[in-house]
């Protein structure tokens, strides 16, 4: 007698995806998250690309001088990433900027992840006057004196890449530095003239695009360094808010989730020495339509 063995074949489904913002363009579809969720992930595994922003750090106070722009959240970029379950998604809040009346420097910003494996790191403050500016995801920029530095980055690449830059440094009484970006670091403080923010990325321009988020295509820009004098300095592309000048131009905040830096302060007043706060950050995730 013949005996027939006949194999069973199971199929594997394509998952059903929620979570975020939905957008798309011709290929891919995108999920922006601009808070705190959870990336959902059902009926079988889910093969994305990842970008994570993290929140950026405030500018440095300048009260009777000027202050350090804030450090850029730190950008995690990872392609190829598979999920076979639901993914909880932090966003990071940009770090307020420093404080005239208690002359201090700007705050940190704070993480972002999606699940265990992708984080961008907190951006670091601008330094008040006469101080360093903060270590993070991108350095925030050094306050204004002959010989202070800005931070360094510390986001690192582990599983895809990581991008931040230092903040630059100041070597002048009267001007500050700008934070570092995501593309560069923030340029130095010299004589009369206050650092710029680090440029941004403007990498994902299409994944922005689609989403409708970002700046002109761009991200994670440094914050800019006040002046001891009427010159502003400006932000880094991808929304770093630009610094004070001393007592005629009002710092800026960093753009919200874009994890850009804010400007640093400087003046005889709270409305000109504060430093502003860094934009929280974002994380996106882009997977192929035929995908799902």
């Amino acid at each position: 007698m013949l005996n027939n063995i006949i194999g069973t074949i199971t199929s594997v489904g394509k998952p059903t995806v929620t979570g975020g913002t939905l957008s798309s363009d011709a290929t891919y579809y995108y999920r922006a998250f601009t808070a705190g969720g959870t990336l959902g992930i059902s009926g079988g595994s889910l093969a994305c690309d990842v970008l994570v922003i993290a929140g950026a750090g405030g500018g440095g106070a300048g009260q009777y001088s000027a202050g350090g722009g804030g450090g850029a959240g730190g950008v995690f970029y990872a392609t190829s990433q598979t999920f076979a379950s639901n993914q909880t998604v932090t966003i990071g809040g940009g770090g307020a900027g420093g404080s005239y009346a208690s002359n201090t420097n700007g705050s940190s910003g704070s993480d972002s992840s999606l699940g265990s494996l992708t984080v961008g790191v907190a951006g670091g403050g601008g330094g008040k006057g006469a101080t360093n500016g903060i270590n993070g995801g991108s350095g925030g920029g050094a306050g204004a004196a002959t010989s202070t530095t800005g931070g360094s980055s510390t986001q690192t690449g582990t599983g895809g890449t990581g991008y931040g830059f230092a903040g630059g440094n100041a070597t002048a009484t009267t001007a500050a530095a700008g934070g570092g970006g995501s593309g560069a670091v923030g340029a130095n403080g010299a004589s009369l003239l206050a650092g710029d923010g680090g440029a941004g990325r403007n990498t994902w321009s299409s994944w922005l695009s689609a989403a409708g988020l970002g700046v002109s295509g761009f991200v994670a820009g440094g914050g800019g360094g006040a002046n001891g004098y009427s010159t502003p300095s400006v932000g880094g592309s991808g929304g770093g808010g630009a610094g004070a000048g001393y007592n005629t131009v009002i710092p800026i905040a960093g753009t919200a989730n874009t994890g850009s830096g804010g400007g640093g302060g400087g003046g005889t007043s709270a409305t000109y020495g504060d430093g502003k706060s860094g934009g929280s950050g974002l994380v996106m995730v882009r997977y192929l339509k035929t995908a799902v």
